[in-house]
Parts: C-alpha cells; sequence; structure tokens
C-alpha cells in the first residue's frame, strides 16, 4: 500500500484511513520502530488502564476480599529463614 507524504504545518505526515485504524486497534498514539531501513507503527495499548479505580470501587463494595488464603494451615514458614 503506498500512501502519500503530506505537509502538516512546518511539518510532514501521513494519514491512516478509518479501515486500518479500526482494523489495528489505533486510538490516540502509535509506537514508531526503527528497524534496519524500515519504519514500523505499532498500536499503544493500556492494557491495564482504569484498573486503580475499579480497584477503588471493589474495596468500596466490600469485594476485594481474598478468594484463596495466602497462608495455609500446614504452611512451615519457618524453613524460608
Amino acid at each position: 500500500m503506498q500512501i502519500s507524504v503530506i505537509d502538516i504545518g512546518n511539518s510532514k505526515g501521513i494519514r491512516l484511513t478509518k479501515n486500518l485504524l479500526e482494523k489495528y486497534d489505533i486510538k490516540d498514539k502509535v509506537e514508531l520502530v526503527l528497524e534496519k531501513g524500515r519504519i514500523i507503527l505499532k498500536p499503544v495499548s493500556s492494557p491495564r488502564q482504569g484498573w486503580d479505580k475499579s480497584f477503588q470501587e471493589m474495596a468500596a463494595n466490600g469485594d476485594d476480599r481474598l478468594l484463596i488464603d495466602d497462608i495455609f494451615n500446614d504452611e512451615n514458614l519457618e524453613e524460608w529463614r
């Protein structure tokens, strides 16, 4: 696929089609990778974005309790000293 380099103020840029943006889930930013004479654009992902707010809501609702005890009855902690 060939695309044109266009003037954007004092710089140059490229336009990506809506289809490309949707197909590769590109939102506001891309990561630019320079590799062996190539320029690679990669979508920036934030898989844990918003977790802090969700954790605060869970704590407020009392939903942040452990599902499995973090210490077992038959555990010998002395062997780790």
